[in-house]
């Protein structure tokens, strides 16, 4: 009797270990915040400025914070390094910079790359955007949809071409040509698509300049950093789509060169700055007077014939894709819902335009005073970003309205309603409306 009370006692005593388990980030949210401490004086030397600041991780799959302050609004606690809390429910995640409780924060998905250089270089990319306001980069991303048509990508690839075998050049003549050529295939791209200039000159201020700083502040040694160039390049190539994600490719490959003749090149842009008059006056290059015909020669230098024929594959294939596309958000019935005060969150490298009816988001997450929408299968975005579309609902009972991919959570107050100009469809409105 003796030994099983003994026992039961054990038992009852390891209980606690087991069922107490330990928060698998806690430990490695301190780290974190120790290197980018510790790198402050390098990331501070990009511009000027102090990057390190507050920063959210947040875990996806719980909500769960770690931040590196205190904030009672946002309701962190704990006695530091890390601070903890839950990320609350109408606020999206992503790797982003926002204001919550009493901070502007950098927020930052776990788990963290498990290369250190490569956390560094995504941290220094979302502290940038923390601070971007104060630099005078009011940070806009406009869809770059001319970069999903044939001659959109191809131009853009053949870009990227001639910066590779600028990175690889031997002397600074020999890559001052490849330059050259990586310009003009820019500039025949703004030739052919009217406006284009604009839109990628305001992503590249954007995202492109918070990626240069990630990169120039992740510690990596030059060989690191043209091996970095080299990889990245390739996974960029194999997304479905650049519409969002090509300038971070192109300035901070842009970037490093420039670094060579100045390091301090970037301090003197504004939100103003046309970036490719900059380079070209910066490096300094000559544009071809006959650019279509210098385009036409250069091409055959960087496998332009292999790269035209790959595009000239895929487009035959989109076809079929858009197609289906607006079958589904323009012909047959669907749900149109307004913005209010929309908070957004996706996936930029899988994204479809949908010519002159906006861009299809595989995957999205969009919070407004409405509620909350969550598509796993698409949704279109319209054009000037002030509604959202998705395939007609089939449960309509309640508060959670759900379709083929996706549910809507509405807010107390909110309702779903036949459109009065065609009754298949639907819309989002106040229930007393």
């Amino acid at each position: 009797m003796k030994s099983i009370t003994y026992l039961l006692l054990c038992l009852l005593a390891a209980i606690p270990a087991f069922s107490q388990e330990k928060d698998p980030y806690l430990d490695s949210a301190a780290v974190y915040f120790n290197e980018i401490k510790e790198a402050a004086p390098r990331l501070q030397a990009i511009w000027g400025h102090p990057l390190e600041g507050p920063l959210l991780f947040v875990n996806p799959k719980t909500r769960h914070l770690y931040a590196n302050l205190p904030d009672t609004a946002l309701g962190l606690q704990g006695t530091g390094p890390v601070y903890t809390g839950t990320l609350p429910k109408a606020n999206n995640i992503a790797n982003t910079a926002m204001q919550l409780g009493s901070h502007r924060w950098a927020m930052v998905l776990l788990p963290l790359p498990a290369a250190k250089q490569d956390r560094l270089n995504l941290l220094a990319h979302e502290l940038f955007h923390r601070i971007q306001p104060e630099l005078g980069f009011q940070g806009r991303n406009p869809d770059n949809n001319h970069l999903d048509e044939k001659d959109g990508r191809i131009y853009l690839r053949l870009e990227l071409a001639a910066l590779k075998a600028a990175l690889r050049s031997a002397t600074w003549q020999e890559a001052q040509s490849h330059l050259a050529d990586a310009i003009s295939f820019r500039k025949y791209r703004y030739q052919l698509y009217p406006g284009a200039d604009t839109a990628e000159n305001s992503l590249e201020l954007n995202e492109g300049l918070a990626e240069y700083t990630g990169m120039t502040g992740s510690g990596r040694t030059k060989a690191q950093q043209l091996q970095h160039f080299e990889s990245d390049m390739e996974r960029f190539l194999a997304n479905p789509t650049f519409v969002r994600s090509f300038a971070y490719q192109t300035i901070p490959v842009y970037g490093y060169l420039l670094h060579g003749k100045s390091a301090q090149w970037n301090r003197k842009l504004t939100i103003q700055t046309k970036l490719t008059d900059y380079f070209i006056k910066t490096f300094p290059i000559t544009v071809p007077a006959d650019l279509e015909g210098h385009v036409s020669a250069a091409l055959k230098r960087y496998n332009g014939d292999s790269i035209i024929a790959a595009e000239t594959t895929r487009a035959e294939q989109k076809k079929a894709l858009i197609a289906r596309y607006k079958e589904i958000f323009i012909v047959q019935p669907h749900l149109e819902i307004t913005f209010i005060k929309m908070n957004v969150s996706f996936n930029p490298s899988n994204i479809q335009p949908l010519e002159d009816k906006g861009t299809v988001y595989p995957t999205i997450r969009v919070t407004d005073d409405w509620g909350i929408l969550e598509a796993q299968q698409g949704a279109l975005m319209s054009p000037d970003w002030d509604k959202i579309t998705v395939s007609a609902p089939v449960n309509t009972a309640g508060q959670r309205i759900s379709g083929e991919g996706w549910t809507l959570t509405l807010n107390e107050g909110w309702t779903i309603a036949k459109d009065s100009q065609n009754q298949a469809n639907y819309h989002v409105k106040k229930a007393n409306k």
